[in-house]
């Protein structure tokens, strides 16, 4: 039996951002890798064999050498095994702010600090992880 767990590219420039964001995904069953900024994450994504690739991102949009709304512009731009749905985490709150984000090829956005229950829901909604998504929309309700 193949190995159907999901992997997950988190991408921030604050150690404590990836590090919680790591713990929250890893929790829910699926694994997790970081980068720092757009330009490493775009390195990882490339370094990929062709027999793998990432099924979610998790992108900060201030980074430095490459913000997240560049990034997801470029990973946009790759083959067709990279076009996993991207999640905007930022703590731009404006409407322009998400808006700027879908444009850039982002399918779903949260303001930072993401309530635990609302970033795994959204992860597991995006994954299309149907066992996942009914166990955080439990502990949302909670």
């Amino acid at each position: 039996m193949a190995n159907t767990t999901k992997h997950i590219l988190v991408v921030d420039d604050a150690a404590t951002v990836r590090m919680y964001h790591r713990k929250l995904l890893g929790d829910a069953g699926w694994a997790t890798d970081e980068a720092v900024n757009g330009v490493e994450a775009l390195e990882r994504v490339l370094a990929q064999d062709a027999g793998s690739a990432f099924d979610l991102y998790v992108v900060d949009i201030n980074m430095p050498r490459m913000d997240g709304y560049s990034f997801v512009r470029e990973l946009r731009k790759l083959e067709a095994r990279h076009q996993a749905p991207v999640l905007m985490v930022s703590t731009e709150a404006r409407s322009q702010d998400a808006s700027s984000a879908f444009d850039a090829g982002a399918n779903g956005y949260l303001v930072k600090p993401a309530r635990p229950a609302d970033l795994v829901l959204t992860a597991a909604l995006l994954l299309g992880d149907t066992a996942a998504t009914l166990k955080a929309a439990e502990g949302a309700g909670t």
